[in-house]
């Protein structure tokens, strides 16, 4: 059996649960073949996936949405690379099914989520599982104009699939699929290189994530400063110049290669960051306070921000707060109102896989 996952190439998080499922996809049938296609850096998704034998197939399946920074969309962006991508997709599709008849297995294909794996579906003849907590149809539509025409093409897209495996923090999805509802869907936490678990068991402030996935967003070196009693964690910054501005900081720990943020977070008390379903599972998962920077302009946000509300304890910090260095740290955090949410999401939709997958 071939499990063959069409992910979005939008951002992180998509790839971050995607390979939370494989992973445990992985321990209930370790001989079935699995393959991960997106267009984000090969070493990012070898590092969130964690399993030598998954193959990596570079390819975009869907455009998402452009961002101007971490917080901020870009719609005219948006429009133009999606007519970048309808020039190359029929090719594509043509390519990768030819290459997926070619491997000889039975297959299954697991979307997260662009629309265009329903013609990947269509060209194989084989079964077609989305898994999300939106679909681009509802993040276009709101847009209107063009957006629009393609929030209708990706609705009609999403009706042509077998099961949705829904995620947590949803919006809407009526595309008339039998479905069911998740957990939290995150990978577990790996253990920490000796020498770096060492170091950070000799510090004695509380610890704080700060991470806001793979865009970022500027963060100034001087504000952590201001917080003396807690010490800040922080995945390291691509651009060198932007490394070496953070290495006179003292209460503040880069994060080696090979370690993830989610690794971390048994040792942290609180998170600070946009709002990020991964993002969100993760923190959540480990029972981490979250403070998070509002963000107004994309919709699946109101879904993630009544999630936050209802699950999790929290934090909201407008823009203006977060760049200004009001990061509310010594503030208590407001209660969860109705609990926390089971962490079993990627096991859940593992099983389910398998029993869709079985049928065929």
């Amino acid at each position: 059996m071939l499990i063959y996952v069409c992910s979005s190439s939008h951002g992180f998080g998509h790839a971050a649960r995607d390979a939370a499922v494989l992973q445990e996809l992985h321990q209930l049938r370790p001989d079935w073949r699995l393959v991960f296609s997106s267009k984000l850096p090969a070493a990012v998704l070898k590092l969130l996936i964690g399993i030598s034998s998954v193959e990596i197939r570079s390819l975009q399946w869907d455009v998402g949405m452009e961002q101007a920074d971490a917080l901020g969309s870009d719609p005219e962006g948006t429009l133009k690379a999606l007519e970048r991508l309808d020039q190359v997709l029929p090719d594509q599709l043509q390519d990768e099914a030819g290459w997926i008849r070619a491997q000889g297995d039975e297959v299954l294909i697991l979307a997260d989520i662009p629309p265009s794996a329903a013609d990947l579906s269509a060209l194989l003849g084989c079964p077609l599982v989305w898994l999300g907590n939106f679909g681009w149809d509802a993040i276009y539509a709101p847009f209107g104009g063009r957006l629009r025409e393609h929030a209708e093409r990706a609705e009609q897209a999403y009706r042509r699939a077998d099961f949705l495996l829904r995620c947590p923090f949803d919006l809407p999805m009526d595309w008339g699929l039998p479905e069911l509802p998740l957990g939290l869907v995150t990978s577990r936490a790996r253990a920490l290189p000796l020498h770096f678990l060492n170091e950070l068991q000799c510090i004695e402030h509380p610890m704080v994530m700060v991470g806001f996935g793979g865009l970022g967003l500027p963060v100034d070196p001087r504000h952590f400063g201001c917080w003396p009693d807690h010490h800040f964690l922080m995945p390291r910054p691509v651009e060198q110049s932007t490394h070496l501005a953070f290495q006179g900081v003292s209460n503040l720990t880069l994060l080696p290669d090979g370690v993830r943020p989610l690794d971390l977070m048994p040792l942290c008390s609180r998170h600070l960051g946009k709002p990020g379903f991964s993002t969100f599972c993760e923190v959540m998962a480990a029972g981490v306070g979250l403070h998070v920077v509002e963000r107004l302009d994309f919709a699946e946000v109101s879904a993630l921000m009544q999630g936050l509300k209802n699950h999790a304890n929290h934090l909201i910090l407008s823009r203006s707060a977060y760049i200004r260095g009001d990061w509310g740290l010594d503030r208590p955090l407001q209660m969860a109102e109705q609990g926390g949410l089971p962490a079993d999401g990627a096991a859940q939709a593992a099983s389910a896989i398998v029993t869709l997958a079985e049928r065929i």
